[in-house]
């Protein structure tokens, strides 16, 4: 782990990969933070933010090399947040394609397997989620979309995620929902968050 600081209040953790990054976030999450605002994932960091008036930056790096991660089971257990999808996204014949299997075949194991918010990104309310299938990891479009619609869901590498508003965008869309991922006046806005867990459901 390599410290860095950001600001003059927070802190920046390097990893060495995502899985790395989620249990550290989990093991913080179970750890007394005196004076710590936030605790931001991303694909290969960790933010942490921080009160200048209640701690430092150096003690917020002792934190961080002490605390031990413990693997997936100190992972945050949110309750799990169903997405109804209908599966037919314009990329949905591309990725069974690209995949070599049926489309009926990708729509089950995207809905068969419970996905992970990994972090958050791109646009209020997008969450990163992974967990899924290996077979479902195919490539972002070549010709990136000038406008994809709001609720689009979508793979692109290990990751599967929904379009939280109308944005330019190059996943993979294989449906659509109407859950609305991002509302100012619901508390909190995003209805994904770091470490929630997911399942899509098939609605036709």
């Amino acid at each position: 782990m390599r410290l860095l600081p950001c600001g003059d209040a927070a802190v920046l953790a390097e990893l060495d990969d995502l899985d790395a990054v989620l249990d550290l976030y989990g093991a913080l999450l179970d750890t007394a933070l005196s004076g710590v605002v936030d605790v931001v994932p991303a694909a290969r960091t960790l933010l942490v933010r921080f009160d200048p008036s209640k701690t430092d930056a150096g003690a917020v790096a002792r934190t961080l090399r002490s605390t031990r991660p413990r693997g997936g089971s100190s992972r945050p257990k949110h309750a799990p947040v169903e997405i109804p999808v209908r599966y037919d996204g314009d990329d949905l014949p591309d990725v069974a394609r690209l995949t070599g299997l049926p489309e009926a075949e990708v729509v089950d194991l995207h809905t068969s397997i419970e996905w992970t918010v990994a972090f958050v990104g791109f646009a209020p309310g997008f969450g990163y989620l992974v967990g899924g299938d290996e077979r479902l990891h195919v490539p972002r479009r070549d010709d990136p979309r000038t406008r994809v619609p709001t609720g689009s869901v979508g793979l692109a590498g290990p990751f599967s995620g929904v379009y939280p508003r109308d944005s330019p965008g190059g996943w993979q869309l294989i449906g659509r929902t109407d859950a609305v991922l991002w509302d100012l006046d619901r508390d909190p806005p995003a209805l994904l968050m770091p470490g929630a867990r997911v399942r899509f459901r098939d609605v036709g």
